[in-house]
């Protein structure tokens, strides 16, 4: 174990930051230490884009750039990475970024508060992507907000900076993902050496300033069995993968944590695994990293994921840390219970696996014993004539919570309803199955004859609250007619039938 300082590259030199506050977020970092008022500070809470800057990891032997939200990132997250701001994107001598030069030949900004943002999430979409859609810069920019220019103009910006693609004067940043090959440049060669140099063997651990109550740490282990070990040293301490949740506690809440334990730097928690029957993701596998995998096999489920956040969160966001966070309105866990997915627990040496639906016992309570974590969760894959939905109802199509999600799978055999999983999410204190519902369906005949029975039964299986998302009377309603609807979509109503394994 090491107790050292962070370590990233900023502007191709490495940077060293010791004795800092392990709550610290990187964008008051950027602000207020290193002065780079570029990265604005609009909601603090990763909805608005303002604060986005671009964070450069190894994948294999090539570098990667995702754009994240540095207002809800915690500073000691960014040893081992190499760190863009709106600053950064400047050549030597002086020539804008395409991004730049594209947002300012089609008139993309007005107040310009948001704009930095703007420019940091095209230079990622710039740096890893050709010649995207116009449907892929919608998806790409959902996370940027702008209050007066209007988008049509950014969209076009975002068109325009692949015009030039010999990047003006050649600057590797402002050039094309790659060489016209595919083959790395020299300056994505010297970008990967940088990032080698930063790989760490063991556990990072940083001791942050007295502070009333006593002193931060922070913990970065390098292996599972590594934190497998930290984690029973340090059973309170909080378990940080995104931060996507846990960042609002710091900015939001203005809690002390008082000892994390970051899951991030741990390789075997970053794999995706697919096998005849499972598809297994890692606690430290993003949401961006494991969607199109899932989606390949759930089509309903990709889509879920392209609305579950903006692509900064995604970037950040893991999959296990929305299932372990215990909010009754994740948008993962109906899917993923309805679908029979399990969790793979650790606490020391030993592993048990536990059904999803059984990890939730209360309000922000799981199964979780002192000492234990979250290593992977499974999903099943089924063969066979297994139909599976998943439905997310909010007030906005993009980056909003729900107010009710509901997930359906069924197996039909002859026109009969077998092993029936029907979840919701928002209908109760934890994610939910409707066991009445299920049991109504179960061995019948899959008709409108049968749906009274089942309705009646899911109306006694939820007593949804009244809040400012939706009313019980609401809730209730969408629940009704979520049944309704996966039901048309599943009896031939609508057309062909969508399949596990299919698409949409």
């Amino acid at each position: 174990m090491t107790d050292d300082a962070i370590r990233f590259v900023l502007d191709g030199e490495v940077r060293e930051v010791r004795g800092t506050d392990p709550n610290a977020t990187l964008l008051d970092y950027l602000r207020e230490s290193l002065h780079r008022t570029g990265t604005k500070e609009g909601c603090a809470e990763g909805d608005c884009g303002a604060c986005t800057v671009v964070l450069a990891e190894l994948d294999g032997d090539r570098p990667r750039f995702r754009a994240i939200n540095a207002c809800i990132k915690l500073l000691p997250t960014l040893d081992g990475k190499e760190l863009y701001t709106v600053e950064s994107l400047r050549s030597p001598d002086g020539e804008l970024h395409p991004a730049q030069r594209a947002m300012v030949e089609c008139h993309g900004s007005q107040c310009g508060f948001c704009t930095p943002g703007f420019v940091m999430s095209l230079f990622a979409l710039h740096r890893s992507e050709a010649a995207p859609a116009r449907e892929r810069i919608h998806d790409v920019l959902a996370g940027n907000l702008c209050r007066c220019t209007g988008y049509r103009p950014i969209v076009a910006a975002a068109e325009r900076m692949y015009d030039d693609p010999a990047g003006g004067n050649g600057y590797w940043l402002h050039r094309p993902y790659a060489n016209g090959d595919g083959s790395p440049s020299a300056g994505e060669k010297a970008l990967v050496e940088r990032l080698e140099s930063l790989r760490r063997t063991e556990t990072l651990a940083l001791t942050g300033p007295a502070v009333e109550g006593g002193t931060r740490r922070y913990f970065a282990p390098a292996s599972l069995d590594d934190l497998a070990a930290l984690v029973q040293e340090h059973p309170k301490a909080y378990l940080l993968a995104g931060g996507t949740d846990v960042g609002l506690w710091v900015t939001k809440a203005h809690q002390d944590l008082d000892s994390i334990i970051y899951l991030g730097a741990v390789p075997e928690l970053q794999r995706v695994r697919v096998t005849d029957t499972h598809i297994e993701v890692g606690a430290g596998v993003t949401i961006t990293d494991c969607q199109d995998v899932i989606g390949e096999h759930f089509a309903d489920f990709g889509e879920l994921f392209r609305r579950f956040a903006s692509p900064p969160i995604r970037n950040a966001a893991t999959l296990v840390g929305n299932i372990a966070n215990g909010s009754p309105i994740g948008d993962s866990m109906p899917a993923l219970i309805s679908l029979g997915a399990t969790l793979r627990l650790r606490a020391g040496a030993e592993t048990r696996e536990l059904a999803l639906d059984d990890f939730y016992l209360a309000y922000r309570k799981t199964a979780l014993a002192e000492g234990e974590f979250v290593e992977s969760v499974r999903i099943p894959i089924t063969p066979g004539d297994r139909h599976f939905r998943t439905y997310k109802i909010s007030k906005r199509f993009d980056q909003d919570i729900s107010a009710v999600c509901g997930a359906f799978s069924i197996e039909l055999d002859g026109g009969v309803a077998h092993n029936v999983r029907i979840c919701f999410g928002g209908m109760a204190a934890i994610p939910q199955r409707a066991t009445g519902c299920e049991a109504a369906l179960e061995g019948k005949e899959w008709s409108e004859a049968t749906l009274p029975d089942a309705l009646a039964a899911l109306e006694r299986d939820y007593t949804p609250i009244d809040d400012m998302r939706a009313s019980a009377g609401y809730r209730r309603m969408v629940a009704h007619n979520l049944l309704r609807k996966f039901y048309l979509e599943t009896s031939g109503f609508e057309g062909e039938t969508r399949v596990i394994g299919g698409r949409n």
